[in-house]
């Protein structure tokens, strides 16, 4: 009896641990300054690459860096139309001591583009970073998303609730159906569609 239970317990607390590991949020590890610091995406894949131009981090309170150059390199297969994120600079005993954002747009795959951080402010002797790739907007969207139906002005897909608000009151909307709203003393129709 005692054992069928301690089994049990031994299998729950496992099981449990499975769960919560696999339940970890993907995390970019800090890497030393001479190594790529890599940015996943939503699905624990490699997007971006990054590697610094800028040779020499050494801030201080009082005489901060406030520029880092970075190159970065699109390391998937996905064309971005728009990538943003932030770069964190850490000093020898891994204490954050700048963080700085960058964005490029129409990303093509293995394509490195230089950038800056804007609104960097390092305050000491870097010795390592990583990037976190907060936006990786695709050019194409998979057919049969609900966003691609919408893209294309169709409902080809599952239906997309869309509500534009106007002055606090709240409208449905359908894609590709007018809504007819009283502006002023006239009578306006608008038709929400996707771009061809």
């Amino acid at each position: 009896m005692r054992t069928g239970i301690f089994a049990g317990c031994a299998t729950l607390c496992l099981l449990t641990m499975i769960t919560a590991r696999a339940q970890q949020p993907i995390t970019e590890p800090p890497t030393p300054l001479t190594q790529p610091a890599i940015a996943f995406d939503s699905m624990g894949q490699r997007a971006v690459e990054a590697t610094l131009r800028t040779a020499v981090l050494n801030g201080a309170p009082d005489t901060p860096v406030t520029d880092a150059r970075i190159i970065l390199r699109n390391v998937s297969q996905q064309f971005y139309n728009y990538v943003s994120g932030h770069a964190t600079f850490y000093d020898a005993s891994g204490v954050r001591c700048g963080d700085g954002l960058f964005k490029t747009e129409a990303f093509a795959p293995n394509e490195a583009v230089e950038v800056d951080t804007p609104g960097v402010h390092i305050t000491c002797a870097v010795a390592s970073w990583r990037v976190v790739a907060t936006d990786l907007l695709p050019r194409a969207l998979p057919s049969g998303s609900g966003a691609a139906s919408m893209s294309n002005g169709t409902s080809n897909g599952p239906p997309v609730n869309l509500v534009i608000s106007i002055d606090g009151e709240e409208h449905p909307i359908q894609l590709g159906k007018p809504l007819v709203l009283n502006v002023g003393d006239r009578r306006r129709a608008i038709v929400v569609r996707g771009a061809p």
